[in-house]
């Protein structure tokens, strides 16, 4: 079937303070969607079309897991004949959609990124963009040459309140950026979740921590500091305490056995099966059980035989558990980054921004701007309400303004609509390549551009 023609659309556009563009677009049909990958981002993504089906309609499904596949393919109505085990079988047919959630894991995002937009679908692209700087580029030149949107998810970007920071410093609240100070705190059971049991665990099968987890927080970085280039960049981190001679004396290799367990902060019981008894079934819970829907039983099965049961001093981890990153742009502009697992916060960020006239802080809820003419501070809140269960937490009103805004640029035909297209995508990335690559050289490092 032919992909959806999209027309007689019109935008509403709104002027918000310091100028800032609110685009709404009219839509009389809505845009088909694709959804290759039906984990916990494509999941998520997805649900857009359950709140908003007047402008966006799942009509495709491709996972190679069935319960996963056959659990979004009932939410949303799927036929069976657009219903796939694998990626391959969307690009082999006829074009029948208008774009694709690409949500596959980080390895495999290059070959269907590429085939489908040769194919001639727009593109949002779960981030990392890729796991190597060749095959980033590969897939902003196909974007590009087959004239396709590209949408990485730098969800950051898109959050009210982060997206506010930039407003604020285009309306020199600060003056000049002198220095910005960033930080990602990662959280204690969220980073033996993902990075020490977890799919990103192991660099060889997923890839390096500062990519998977933080290659958007550098992304901020690189989008503050307003288009100035990153001339030489350091970096320094390790793997600290989830090591094998970290194990406490008498601990089992799965927490469900170990007699030691109520002693430990990083335990698989506490982590999952608490939360479950008191009823709570989603991250991290849902992840666990990809075969079935997440209750005491399932969870306690995945706990005894799966890689999230393990002790965290008994698993394949090998990625940073810690790591700064400075950086040194044109005009003398500098940058520091902080990335660590061991905080109380789960998935938040703190930034504090100095420039020649103020300085901007963030505190993971709220701006203060702190002027230095009058030597008062001004408070800055966002409205940051969304419907549905983006509202439930986590990055979910960032993942909600991603898609929405995607959604529009597609409608429209107009990647303006976007925070970042597939070069700024691409110069992000490559920072966060040669970070890594100051790191494991232990070297202070020239960063390069594509024309270098």
């Amino acid at each position: 079937m032919c992909c959806a023609v999209l027309h007689n659309k019109s935008r509403e556009v709104k002027k918000g303070s310091c100028g800032e563009r609110q685009v709404v677009v009219n839509m009389p049909t809505p845009v088909r969607v694709i959804v290759v990958g039906a984990g916990s981002r494509g999941e998520t993504y997805s649900d857009y079309a359950s709140i908003h089906p007047e402008r966006m309609q799942v009509v495709g499904i491709a996972d190679p897991r069935s319960f996963a596949r056959s659990k979004l393919q009932k939410r949303h109505k799927v036929s069976d004949e657009n219903t796939f085990d694998d990626w391959s079988c969307v690009a082999e047919r006829e074009k029948f959609a208008d774009a694709v959630f690409i949500c596959t894991p980080d390895r495999l995002h290059k070959d269907p990124a590429v085939a489908l937009a040769k194919k001639g679908y727009h593109i949002l692209l779960e981030k990392p963009m890729a796991v190597t700087l060749e095959d980033c580029r590969e897939i902003a030149e196909a974007c590009i040459q087959s004239g396709v949107i590209l949408t990485v998810c730098h969800v950051l970007r898109y959050d009210p309140v982060i997206s506010k920071i930039k407003t604020l410093i285009d309306c020199g609240v600060v003056g000049d950026v002198i220095h910005i100070q960033h930080f990602s705190l990662v959280g204690f059971y969220h980073f033996a979740h993902s990075f020490v049991r977890g799919n990103w665990r192991n660099e060889a099968e997923s890839s390096f921590a500062l990519l998977a987890k933080s290659c958007h927080d550098l992304d901020l970085i690189h989008h503050w500091a307003g288009g100035r280039r990153c001339i030489k960049v350091s970096s320094f981190g390790a793997l600290s305490h989830f090591r094998k001679e970290n194990k406490p004396p008498g601990a089992a290799n799965r927490c469900l056995d170990c007699s030691v367990e109520s002693n430990c902060p990083y335990s698989a019981k506490k982590i999952y099966l608490d939360r479950v008894k008191e009823g709570w079934v989603r991250w991290p819970v849902s992840v666990i059980c990809s075969n079935s829907v997440p209750d005491i039983e399932s969870v306690t099965e995945a706990l005894k035989s799966g890689p999230y049961g393990r002790c965290v001093y008994e698993c394949d981890n090998d990625v940073c558990s810690n790591q700064v990153v400075n950086m040194e742009f044109e005009g003398g502009l500098t940058a520091s980054f902080t990335m660590v697992a061991f905080t109380e916060e789960i998935g938040e960020r703190k930034t504090s921004i100095c420039g020649s006239r103020g300085e901007l802080s963030y505190n993971g809820k709220e701006i203060s701007v702190f002027d230095f003419l009058t030597q008062t501070s001004t408070k800055h809140t966002v409205h940051k309400n969304v419907p549905g269960a983006f509202n439930s937490g986590g990055h979910g009103v960032a993942d909600y303004h991603l898609v929405d805004a995607f959604i529009s640029a597609v409608a429209s035909e107009d990647p303006l609509l976007i925070q970042l297209g597939p070069k700024e995508t691409l110069a992000s990335h490559r920072l966060v390549f040669e970070a890594e690559r100051a790191r494991l050289e232990n070297r202070v490092v020239f960063c390069e551009t594509d024309h270098d």
